[in-house]
């Protein structure tokens, strides 16, 4: 059982590298398709892929959509948000920026604005990973969310 399926485009390797070593050293089990399944063709589209990718995702307790703009082209990212979310559940889907922004928009992925983001948020005195709702009130540590245990707290600041 994984505790997190980590969509990503392969574009973004080196940096999803570095996040997995990072969450993996936080007692976190993560799927990455080409380290946990380095067999699968990412490149193209196929049924094997999907049931492979299926598998694992109903093997995952949350995903974390890494975006950045690598991750706009992607063929498999929008398919693996839209199958988790409708077999899981959105509270289970939180939004991983890559790259700042100027803007808190999503713009030409404006359907990301409707899922959690995983921010710093002050928490016993030092930043903490959070995956905070869209209204930014609300939110629950990295561990509560990547295990699914829906402990919301209420944000002081953000």
């Amino acid at each position: 059982m994984f505790d997190i399926f980590l969509s990503h485009s392969f574009r973004d390797a080196r940096v999803i590298l570095g996040i997995r070593e990072w969450l993996t050293s936080q007692n976190l089990q993560v799927y990455v398709d080409w380290i946990d399944d380095p067999e699968l063709d990412r490149s193209a589209v196929s049924a094997a892929t999907a049931a492979r990718l299926r598998e694992q995702m109903g093997n995952s307790r949350s995903l974390i959509y890494a975006t950045s703009r690598a991750a706009k082209t992607s063929r498999w990212m929008p398919w693996e948000l839209g199958y988790f979310d409708g077999s899981k559940g959105s509270s289970r889907v939180s939004i991983m920026r890559l790259e700042s922004s100027s803007s808190n928009r999503f713009v030409g992925e404006e359907y990301l604005g409707l899922y959690k983001q995983i921010e710093q948020v002050s928490s016993d005195g030092k930043l903490q990973p959070y995956a905070v709702r869209p209204s930014g009130k609300r939110g629950e540590s990295l561990r509560s969310f990547s295990q699914a245990a829906g402990r919301y707290e209420d944000l002081v600041y953000r």
